[in-house]
């Protein structure tokens, strides 16, 4: 970020990540534009922290209208923190994660300014991993899902349009988000949900918490490290990053029985897990994925600070 009281749009700034972003922009001390169907709140204009929200649906408004929101926001940095995953079908997460990337690099690409657009990728563009080593950058994609696939042309849109100078942006792989907010409709959003209606019901003696299969194994990062790596994109130099990569997860794979498991266990409450086995042999998964983050280290001076417990325990505290 270039200039004092720097300008920050958050598109989606009303979701899980959004929410923890804002509060991260807020403190470093930029000025911040909160951008989301609904106003937080119910409310527009300044909010007391001095953030602007506007109200403005990027999946049903237009490519005029998305466009001049943009120019009004006046915003130095433009993070795409908005999309679809859960209980969507493979239609739905088109629309929200490429065409919405369609409609936004056409828009910046105008804008009388040269904002640095930060698009949130994911760690499933890359598709299968590997234990023994960390999926780096230069990986090819070779994504497995729908919501793979989305985000993976979503992210070539913008790379494509830095390669040729249209505009200024970064693409951030981001391994699985959890921490504080995770919303149910995850694996861990939804344990966090019922230990919540557990503890409220009293009597948990001899409880099940029945799950799907939980062998696999992937890369958890808690929402408040990826909000500091946001942070540290925004800050530098945008010749350093434009055009870019980066991977941000904890560098590690862990079981997502594992987790579950240690969820219940930090919940102290007497529930026992009950694994299915898998019957459907025709979905689309992967046995285990983790990041290489060593560029993020080298390029960004970022690492995740909070591990997994640290993670767990306020995903409970905010339940």
């Amino acid at each position: 970020m270039t200039h004092e009281q720097p300008c920050v749009g958050v598109l989606g700034g009303s979701g899980f990540v959004g929410r923890n972003l804002r509060a991260a922009f807020r403190s470093s001390g930029a000025r911040v534009v909160s951008v989301s169907r609904t106003l937080p709140g119910g409310t527009g204009g300044d909010d007391p922290e001095g953030e602007r929200s506007i109200a403005f649906d990027l999946l049903a408004d237009g490519p005029a209208e998305l466009g001049a929101m943009l120019a009004d926001t006046g915003a130095d940095v433009i993070v795409n923190a908005a999309g679809g995953y859960w209980k969507m079908t493979g239609g739905q997460m088109w629309g929200a994660n490429t065409e919405l990337v369609s409609a936004l690099v056409a828009a910046v690409r105008k804008l009388p300014h040269r904002p640095l657009l930060i698009q949130l990728g994911s760690v499933h563009e890359y598709g299968p991993g590997s234990r023994d080593a960390g999926i780096t950058e230069e990986r090819t994609p070779a994504p497995v899902n729908a919501y793979g696939r989305s985000k993976l042309e979503a992210a070539r849109r913008v790379l494509d349009a830095a390669g040729t100078s249209e505009l200024n942006g970064v693409v951030l792989r981001i391994a699985n988000i959890i921490g504080p907010g995770l919303p149910a409709g995850s694996l861990l959003g939804d344990i966090a949900a019922h230990l919540k209606r557990f503890a409220r019901d009293g009597d948990t003696a001899g409880s099940e918490l029945v799950l799907g299969p939980l062998s696999a194994e992937r890369d958890f990062v808690d929402v408040r490290d990826v909000a500091d790596a946001i942070l540290a994109v925004a800050r530098a130099p945008r010749a350093d990053v434009s055009g870019r990569v980066i991977n941000i997860g904890s560098g590690a794979a862990v079981s997502a029985r594992r987790v579950a498991e240690r969820l219940i266990q930090l919940s102290e409450l007497p529930v026992r897990l009950v694994e299915r086995a898998r019957t459907d042999t025709s979905r689309s998964d992967v046995d285990c994925q983790m990041l290489d983050i060593s560029l993020a280290r080298r390029l960004l001076g970022w690492e995740p600070r909070r591990d997994l417990d640290a993670s767990l325990t306020a995903l409970l505290a905010a339940a």
